[in-house]
């Protein structure tokens, strides 16, 4: 079984428009929620969200591809470039090797905006004025297809849907896919833009969403005693993996690791994490074995950490479950206080997050803790980023049904 790195990171989200950007974000704690724009919704009890700003479509991908990409799939295609781009993949350069070169990208709901959009020309104008590029804008495997097509990449081309777990998902399954052989380079991850009154509303309808209205900036609350619901957000977040002899072989960059995955499922309700969080602990546990390492290997957990009155507990829990003693001396952190939850592209970011980590040698922190919960009694780095110089890190993903993910991975020293 080979090796597998991580060569290159790709991101659009609330925070940022590119690594670098988001990064700076993260590390300083500056927040990408608010008001939500991009719909009225006077009137309704959850008015918070962190939407993607400054994002020009048309500018970055042209005014005719745009008519055959719906949002989603046009931040997957930005980030894809951009990761690609790190990675020191010309752009337009012919892949020499295009069948070795494979596609794993996912989303929790794809393109309901424009299905809304859709029915309400039906029901308005009629379906002579549904335009033709209606399934094509929304169905969710075509940012996958969409990105194949513009990296000419003709391995296997992959999409999950595993709701807000997909994008750790998408990551193990390439790490799977480059480790046994079957392809050299995968980009990996998750795209979501599903801020439309029938996503959000759905969500809010089904009180998991905050009504911190007062307060937006400081509404997505992971771990806080006053935590009332996750901050819906939108993005994309990839990574470039490639088998270790290749990325050497062409002088890549290496920012990490990626040495193990697992998944599982509690198999327990629809929504609700499982008691003491049993099937997430069991994930990390398995992620731990394929990754070879001891629990007091890791340094660092990235918690998928919503902010929701359940889903923290039954995380801190897990936590405590898998690492016993040790878990004390873990930094464990949520990006999610800064980015909100991103559903099906959160862990996609939340692996570009844990890599920066590794790289850089810091810790992001879990932005708006200030009052402690004693169901989350974890060291959740509420002061600040912190200079840590992690060697393993832990990356979490659960999502709606009881599905968990979680990834390993190893700094790079040049082993």
């Amino acid at each position: 079984m080979r090796r597998v790195v991580v060569t290159g990171l790709g991101t659009v989200n609330p925070c940022g428009l590119d690594v670098d950007s988001t990064w700076s974000a993260l590390v300083e704690a500056r927040s990408g929620t608010g008001l939500l724009t991009r719909f009225d919704c006077s009137g309704w009890p959850s008015r918070v969200a962190a939407e993607v700003r400054g994002f020009d479509g048309e500018a970055l991908l042209g005014r005719r591809a745009i008519r055959r990409l719906g949002l989603f799939m046009q931040y997957a295609l930005v980030a894809g470039d951009e990761a690609m781009a790190r990675a020191g993949f010309e752009r337009d350069a012919v892949w020499p090797a295009a069948e070795r070169f494979g596609v794993y990208v996912g989303s929790g709901i794809g393109g309901i905006p424009e299905i809304c959009e859709g029915a309400e020309t039906v029901s308005g104008a009629g379906v002579k004025r549904l335009s033709p590029f209606f399934i094509p804008t929304s169905l969710i495997n075509l940012a996958t297809g969409q990105l194949a097509i513009r990296l000419t990449a003709r391995g296997p081309s992959i999409c999950l849907s595993t709701a807000c777990a997909v994008g750790n998902h998408a990551i193990g399954e390439a790490w799977r896919a480059v480790r046994d052989g079957s392809v050299d380079v995968v980009i990996a991850g998750g795209a979501e833009a599903a801020l439309s009154p029938l996503g959000y509303g759905g969500f809010m309808n089904m009180k998991a969403l905050t009504k911190r209205n007062h307060d937006p900036t400081r509404a997505s609350r992971p771990f806080d005693a006053e935590r009332d619901g996750f901050v819906m957000g939108e993005g994309a977040g990839l990574v470039v993996l490639e088998a270790l002899e290749h990325a050497v072989a062409r002088r890549a960059p290496i920012l990490a690791e990626l040495i193990g995955y697992a998944a599982t499922t509690d198999a327990h309700h629809i929504t609700a994490p499982a008691p003491a969080g049993e099937g997430a602990a069991r994930c990390m546990r398995l992620a731990l074995r394929a990754g070879g390492v001891q629990p007091s290997d890791v340094d660092y957990v990235n918690a998928h950490g919503t902010g929701t009155p359940a889903n923290d507990p039954a995380e801190t829990a897990a936590i405590r479950t898998v690492f016993g003693p040790h878990a004390d001396a873990l930094a464990v952190s949520s990006t999610k206080g800064v980015t909100g939850h991103l559903l099906g592209a959160a862990g996609g970011l939340e692996a570009v997050a844990t890599v920066m980590s590794l790289h850089t040698g810091i810790v992001p922190p879990t932005a708006n803790l200030e009052t402690p919960d004693p169901a989350c009694d974890l060291d959740y780095v509420a002061e600040g980023a912190r200079v840590l110089r992690p060697e393993v890190a832990l990356s979490n993903g659960f999502g709606f049904g009881g599905t968990n993910a979680s990834l390993v991975f190893r700094r790079w020293e040049g082993r």
